[in-house]
């Protein structure tokens, strides 16, 4: 008799629960569908107004201009351009969105009526056609979406949500600038902090995660070779800088597959190879830019040391005197990797799977690019966080890719196109749901 009395209990409980968390989607998805039409409008005015890095003036002011409609308390011009919204709801966790802003010079081919026409200059002057390739105006219109259902929403949990709109992501220099302008000092220390990154792989409608470092780190580095010009016809009266750099191009590539460990995934590319200026003439000096990738800190203090070694020894085997040593810059603030906290991301996906269906939300292997959304996680606060890709591919595009082979544009590809409704509904819901789930946890 007991047990049966607990089987009741528990059958109560139980179905109590499961009918709570389906009354809060159908409530979720209600308010995006109400809201879908504005932010497309939105999304099409972002997609057709991009700004630089470091430019980004009249969209953090958008931003800004959303935050304080919906009630936030905002704050303006921290680190750059970047925007903070603040929305207290009682007490509880504080939990931290982002999202990035700033788009890419680059000239957009995507035959939309309402591609970018845009052509500004940047930060050093310098003009350039521009566009949103990386996808940040899907990003700001989901957070925003996001932001709009949990304050419409906002008797089903209790807490206090910290929205940042982030300048400069495409240089590394935002999340940084507003960490050292505050942030985390002015304002609430998140308990978590959460983002999407879409994908140009994963079809809209589904979403792919990492339990743990789910993208790399990133620095750039760049490489002088000097030598002794001359001749093109009496090499052996100079010390050939090309042939120098060509050899230390050669050999970098042996620090991954030599180097280190094959368990720990590496890259080093040498990106960018300038000398000389005829043909006939040997040059005093080579000159080359690299990207360096890596998911361990450790790794990263052994590309760098291997860096510094090869193009001086190089350099020595061939007699090139002491004062005309290689010269290597290794950039001073480099990006780290992304690495999610397991236990955030796997509360999340739970919510994330409850709204959507288990197979609309996978594991996806982690990615060489890089995200300065890493740095929020690497202050001394230690916060949690976690970042999601957010499939953005149309389902007719990636399914001619499936069957005949056919090309998906990149992300930073002039053609990229994010399929807007099934992308934003996607995003809003999961978020919405796993951000409501962990303010009642």
């Amino acid at each position: 008799m007991k047990k049966l009395f607990l089987l009741c209990i528990l059958s109560f409980l139980f179905g109590g629960i499961l009918f709570s968390q389906n009354d809060l989607n159908k409530a979720i998805q209600k308010q995006i569908d109400l809201q879908l039409k504005q932010k497309q409008e939105l999304y099409i005015h972002l997609h057709q107004t991009p700004e630089l890095s470091l430019m980004e003036f009249e969209t953090s002011k958008k931003m800004a201009a959303q935050l304080k409609a919906m009630g936030f308390e905002v704050t303006t011009n921290l680190g750059g351009n970047g925007v903070v919204g603040v929305f207290k709801n009682g007490e509880g966790k504080t939990i931290m969105l982002r999202t990035d802003m700033d788009a890419l010079p680059i000239k957009e081919s995507t035959g939309l009526d309402f591609a970018s026409k845009v052509v500004m200059k940047d930060y050093s002057g310098k003009e350039a056609p521009v566009m949103h390739a990386c996808g940040h105006d899907m990003h700001m219109t989901v957070w925003l979406g996001i932001l709009k259902t949990l304050v419409d929403l906002k008797d089903k949990w209790s807490g206090t949500i910290i929205a940042i709109a982030q300048p400069a992501e495409e240089m590394s220099a935002g999340s940084i600038a507003m960490i050292k302008d505050g942030l985390f000092k002015k304002f609430p220390t998140p308990d978590y902090a959460l983002c999407y990154h879409v994908s140009a792989d994963l079809p809209a409608g589904e979403i792919g995660y990492y339990p743990g470092t789910i993208f790399a780190g990133v620095n750039s580095v760049d490489i002088s070779m000097f030598g002794v010009g001359g001749h093109g016809a009496m090499p052996h009266t100079t010390i050939d800088p090309v042939v120098l750099a060509s050899r230390t191009v050669l050999a970098l590539q042996t620090v991954v597959s030599r180097e280190i460990n094959p368990f720990n995934p590496a890259v080093i590319t040498v990106g960018s190879i300038h000398g000389g200026s005829k043909h006939n003439i040997i040059p005093n000096e080579v000159k080359m830019q690299l990207t360096i990738r890596f998911f361990k800190d450790e790794v990263y203090e052994e590309i760098k040391e291997a860096l510094y070694r090869i193009p001086k020894g190089i350099a020595v085997s061939a007699g090139v005197p002491e004062e005309k040593m290689p010269v290597i810059k290794i950039g001073d603030q480099y990006t780290p990797p992304v690495t999610n906290n397991p236990e955030l991301v796997l509360n999340a996906v739970k919510s994330m799977q409850n709204i959507l269906g288990k197979e609309q939300i996978y594991q996806v292997d982690p990615a060489t690019v890089a995200e300065d959304f890493g740095k929020y996680g690497r202050t001394e606060e230690q916060i949690p966080i976690a970042l999601f890709w957010l499939g953005s591919v149309s389902q007719e595009v990636y399914n001619n890719h499936k069957e005949h082979g056919s090309s998906i544009p990149s992300l930073h590809n002039s053609a990229f196109l994010p399929d807007f409704e099934p992308t934003f509904k996607t995003g809003v819901a999961a978020m919405t749901k796993s951000v409501i789930n962990l303010f009642n946890k």
